[in-house]
Formats: structure tokens, sequence, C-alpha cells
């Protein structure tokens, strides 16, 4: 640990912590209806679709509002996957996609999580990047913010249960704000470096006189929105280890701070749509806490490495002033603190993006990732989804602190009662429960075990989290499972599923229940929300209900295989 590396953690927090406001402010007048520069394009759209821009849609017409683009879009995407040898743009020749991987990979992309178990330059054609896994990296985000924002009306107005426009929301995230943040983003990165073309791969000769073939393609503008709408999914197999999507440590930053942007951005929009700009930033601060606490673990158990290497002559205490730590699996071009940060920073988000391999991380370095996952996407979180799963949290945290002072618990002037807590607890149970009982199965079927790279406490981490990371719609790997098989493709394909869309009905049906509550004026019964012993007792409640849960199987995996590496063992 140095102190240029802490300098380069400190310059993307601040990076951030900048963006915050204006980006904020930016969603709020995208949202409200008073971004305007679009509208004759926002108008032929809803025509053409036969939206009525002006309905007010009840919580249960917009859940299946959502379903119905999901499930149809998805659709799409596996026939066109399975076509793909017929389809234009594929000048390798690319055959059709498997069945079983198709429908992993429409499943993946369908619900965010971008979890592929492929290698991209192999596989998908020109046509299936740009027109499929693209498409569904724009629509996934914009569905996403929109489910987050009717959540958010729900807390903040009284509607009868009326949360918004699903169809709205969505042409308005895509138009005002993903489209035109992703053009920037991709010509800053092509500047960098990053590729942009439709070219047919180049055959070379290396300094060596052997033969290498270099993927092309359209790069840059995936790479845009994969990182801005936190999807994570690679254009190449090694995703942003690779220097055609990540050459520099300038792209490294940026998109680093694009992934965490929208999320951060949310918390001040919320903030203005609550008329308590203090909660929003109280809400900002436990997200940064939890994530501090990441970084700082992940960083410290990189730089200090496997003391294994020092019984073998590497002097551990002095990896901070050489390239030592741990720089298995990682780019040299990054080293040891961009690896860590990157790691951190897309598992705090649901943005599968790595720079690095998270199997090659030591057990404690390699434990943060699934924590952070595991907390319910709440780290700042996906686009959209952070927001949402973090006023989940809320409401259990004020629902607790309610039964300690003996008080019925109210949020921004709302009661919350048992229907309330009730569907935030079937929202954290659903997603605990596919987790534990998916790895679990993987874990004693020969199916799931033939999958794994690594025997003991080590091939447990992978297969939890690859579990963790589909159900919290991440997308990331640990890169030693083998995940192309029958057995993988069908039961992470669904994981995905279960963690997007039995998840979004109870967090609808809460921002329904809490859109029919009358709002009262607060009292001195009322819970503050904006003071530190609030932000404490958000991230207690979080860190809580992560630790109860999953302890026991994180203690059998990356803890056992902590203490196994310093009695000198490795898996």
């Amino acid at each position: 640990m140095t102190g240029n590396g802490w300098l380069q953690i400190a310059i993307f927090c601040t990076a951030v912590l900048l963006i915050t406001k204006p980006l904020g402010v930016y969603a709020l007048r995208v949202y409200d209806g008073s971004m305007a520069w679009l509208r004759p394009v926002e108008r032929i759209i809803y025509r053409a679709s036969g939206v009525d821009a002006g309905d007010d849609q009840h919580w249960t017409d917009y859940a299946i509002s959502r379903l119905i683009f999901s499930g149809a879009t998805m659709l799409l995407t596996y026939a066109a996957l399975r076509l793909q040898q017929a389809l234009p743009f594929n000048p390798q020749g690319m055959p059709a996609v498997t069945g079983r991987q198709a429908f992993e990979t429409a499943a993946s992309f369908t619900t965010n999580t971008n979890w592929q178990s492929y290698s991209g330059e192999t596989t998908m054609s020109y046509f299936s990047q740009m027109t499929q896994l693209t498409f569904h990296n724009f629509a996934s985000a914009a569905t996403g913010i929109a489910l987050a924002m009717a959540l958010i009306r729900g807390v903040v107005r009284r509607s009868a249960g009326r949360l918004g426009n699903f169809w709205v929301d969505l042409v308005r995230g895509t138009l005002y704000l993903l489209l035109p943040l992703s053009v920037m983003l991709a010509l800053l990165v092509v500047q960098q470096g990053v590729i942009q073309n439709v070219s047919h791969y180049l055959a070379i000769t290396t300094v060596e006189g052997a033969r290498q073939v270099l993927a092309m393609g359209p790069v840059a503008s995936q790479e845009a929105i994969k990182e801005l709408g936190t999807n994570g999914g690679g254009f190449f197999n090694a995703n942003s280890a690779h220097p055609f999507e990540n050459p520099t440590p300038w792209t490294n930053l940026l998109e680093m701070v694009a992934i965490f942007a929208i999320p951060s951005a949310l918390t001040y929009t919320y903030g203005r749509m609550a008329r308590n700009q203090r909660h929003g930033w109280a809400i900002w601060s436990a997200m940064f806490i939890l994530f501090l606490v990441g970084v700082t673990t992940v960083y410290r158990a990189e730089s200090h490495g496997n003391p294994i290497h020092a019984a073998r002559g590497v002097d551990v205490a002095a990896s901070a002033a050489n390239p030592g730590g741990n720089m298995e699996g990682k780019e040299v071009r990054f080293g040891i603190v961009n690896s860590a940060l990157f790691a951190t920073v897309t598992t705090a988000t649901s943005c599968g993006a790595v720079n690095s391999m998270h199997d090659s991380f030591t057990p404690v370095g390699g434990m943060v990732p699934i924590i952070n996952m595991q907390l319910g996407e709440v780290v700042f979180g996906g686009v959209g989804a952070g927001m949402y799963g973090m006023i989940v949290m809320i409401i259990l945290t004020v629902f607790i602190a309610g039964l300690m002072v003996g008080r019925t618990p109210e949020y921004l002037g709302k009661k919350i009662q048992a229907r309330e807590v009730q569907m935030a607890m079937l929202y954290v149970l659903v997603f605990a429960g596919e987790i534990l009982v998916l790895s679990a199965i993987a874990a004693v079927t020969p199916a799931g075990l033939k999958g794994l790279n690594n025997a003991g406490p080590h091939g447990l981490s992978e297969t939890l989290y690859a579990f963790t990371s589909t159900a919290a719609n991440n997308g990331s790997a640990f890169a030693g499972l083998t995940g192309s098989t029958y057995f993988y493709n069908t039961l992470l394909g669904l994981n995905t599923l279960i963690g997007r869309f039995a998840m979004h009905v109870p967090m609808l049906a809460l921002a329904g229940f809490l859109a029919e509550k009358k709002i009262a004026p607060e009292s001195t019964g009322s819970f503050p929300v904006t003071s530190p012993l609030f932000v404490l007792l958000l991230i207690s409640v979080i860190l809580i209900v992560g630790a109860l849960t999953f302890f026991p199987a994180l203690s059998l995996g990356p803890i056992v295989e902590h203490f196994l590496m310093d009695a000198g063992r490795v898996f």
C-alpha cells in the first residue's frame, strides 16, 4: 500500500462526488418531464408504439408492462442468437449460438446481468453484439432506473397506488440519459485507443514470426453503455483487461467513474424528489462508507499478497515499493491499486466488468467482491437497482428503529405497517434463498462439481461467487468456473431471471402500498433519517442482514481458505 495508490483512490472518489449533484439534477429533470429537447422524438415513439404518455399506471399495470417488455425482448434475442449464421454483419461467419447458451445469454442480458459463459470474439457476430446485446445494455439499464423512479414516487407522493408510466420512464431514460452520456464516453475512450469498426479480423505476424489473429469490432459503443448502464458484458473474453476495451490508465479511470456515475447521482435525485436533500446525502454517505471499507480491505489484502511467496524468497514486506504483492491475474498497466479499486467498484454495483481475474485474488481480496454483491446490490448498486435496493433496506431500518423505541415506524411521513415490511422481507429472502439453494445444489451434484477448476474452499468460493453474481445481476465471475455446460447454462440463466423478476414484483408492490398512504407531517415520534445515527443504523442493518445470511457459507469458503493460506496451503 502506497501514498500514490491512496492518491489514485482519492482522485476516483472525488470525481464521483463532483458529478453526483449535477447529474442528479439532470436526472430529476429527465423524469419529471421538464427535459424536452427531444420531445418530438418522444412523441414519434409513443405514437408508433401506441403509448398514452399521460397514463399514470397502477403498480400492477407498471409491473405487467415491465414483464411484457422484458419477456418479449428476451425471446427476440434468443431467436436472433439461434439464427445468427443467417443474419448480416457477420464477416467471420460465426455459427448459430447453441440453444442452452442462447437461453442463458438472452436471460442474462435482459436482466442486466451480462453473465458470459462464452468468448465474445469467437461466438458473437457484429449483428448480435450491436442489435441484441448492446440493445439490452440500454434497455435493461433504463428499466432499472424506471423501477427506482417508481419506488421513489411511491415514497414521496400519495397517488392511490399509481407510480407513473413505465413506457415513458423507459423512453426518457434511454433518450435523455443513457444515449447522450454513452456517445460522450465512447468518443473519449476512442481517443484513448478503444477500437470502433466493423472490419474483418486481422491476421498479423508477430516479432517472433508467429501468426496471430486480432479480433476487431464496434467495441467503443458497447464499452460506453456497458459501464454507464452497469451491465458489464465484455466485447472480448478478457473484458476490461483487454487493451482494445481498456487500453490506458485514463480509460480505466473513466470507466470506473462511469460505473458509479448514475447510481451515485440518483441519491441526489431522490433527495430532491423527497424534498429532503440531507436524506439523499445520508444515503450517499452510507453507500460510500461501505464502498470505502471494501476497497481498503481489497487493496490491503492484494498488496500484502500470499505469505507463501515470502517463504520462497519474495520480500512481501517490501511489496509496496516494487511490483510485489499479489500480481497474479492482474494487468501490469493497472497494477494492484487499480485492480483492487476496479474489482470493488464493479461488484459494489451490478456491473460485471473486470480488469483483473478475481479468481487469482487472495482469499480476503476475493471475499470482498462476493460480500459486495451479497449485501443486496446497495453499495451504490446498479443503475436504479442500487437506489430501490437501498430504499428497501431503509424500510427495514426504520421498522427496526420503531420497534426499539416502541413507536409505529414512520418514513418520510408515511406509516410503515405489516404489508410494507412483508414486501421488503420477501425482497430480501428471495435474493438470499436463490443464492444459497442453487449454490448448495451445485456443490453436491456431479454436474456442478465437474465445472470447478479448484478444490477445497476455493472451489466453494467459485460456486458461491457464480450464483451470487447472477442473482445480484452483476455478471462478473471468479473466472475459475467452467460455466459453458448444460448444468450451469440452465441453472445460472434461471438464477438471473429469479434475481431480477421475482424481486421486482414485491418491490413494486411495496411502492404501490406506500403510494396509497397519507403523508403526515413529521412529529417527535418520527425517526430522523438525516443524522449520523441513521447512517450508522442503516449500515448496521445492511451488514447484519448480509452477515447472518451468508456468513456460514463464507466461513467454509474464503475465510477458511485465508487461514489455510497462512498455514502454507494453496488450492
